[in-house]
């Protein structure tokens, strides 16, 4: 079983293509985090261009954007060369996985983290699992979530649903994402607006 599925090149989605939402939720951010997830190169350098450059410009904005009105940013990142226990059941259906070298677990550098945003380390599918991801929007008296990153249709959207076991309102920037093929990116685009969340676009988003 190959580590990372091969990546279709295919356009993100612009206004035309978002499904629907159910809730018409108003972004806050006096309430919301934003998670920039698992935007470590191992992941993104398998893109090809330009999906990899839309994807990263994409991510930057929504960053500076709400670094810049003061909503907390927080990363998550897979440790790396994990042990047989730590890999767990990962591993039957996606192999060892990364190494730990730095070219794999670090953030691309268009998004290295600033001092001051928190870091959180990615166990499995969703990023609240064993984190102190819950701990932390309590913490921090946040309950929004804004969503980017890779893969929609795997960790992003598992993060979303256990987002909404919590009371906590998902926002997905729908072209701050990337899967497989946009096959895969429809389907986590539309569980997510019928689901357990709503769609906006990068330009949207605290616009």
């Amino acid at each position: 079983m190959p580590d990372i599925l091969p990546i279709e090149s295919y356009t993100l989605p612009t206004r035309e293509d978002i499904p629907a939402n159910v809730v018409d939720w108003t972004l806050d951010p006096h309430r919301a985090v934003l998670l920039v997830h698992d935007m470590q190169g191992y992941f993104v350098d398998a893109f090809p261009e330009p999906l990899r450059s839309c994807l990263v410009a994409n991510a930057g904005l929504l960053r500076k954007r709400c670094a810049s009105l003061g909503v907390p940013v927080a990363f998550t990142a897979q440790p790396g060369r994990m042990t047989e226990e730590e890999r767990g059941l990962l591993k039957d259906f996606w192999g060892p996985g990364m190494r730990s070298e730095a070219a794999d677990r670090d953030v691309v550098p268009e998004l290295a983290p600033e001092p001051g945003d928190r870091r959180f380390v990615k166990w499995r599918y969703s990023a609240f699992h064993r984190s102190g991801l819950l701990e932390w929007l309590a913490g921090e008296g946040r309950d929004q979530l804004v969503l980017c990153g890779v893969y929609a249709h795997v960790g992003i959207l598992a993060t979303a649903i256990e987002a909404f076991t919590h009371d906590i309102q998902v926002f997905l920037a729908a072209d701050a994402v990337g899967d497989f093929s946009a096959e895969r990116h429809r389907l986590a685009m539309d569980y997510v607006a019928q689901r357990c969340g709503t769609l906006r676009l990068t330009e949207e988003v605290f616009r």
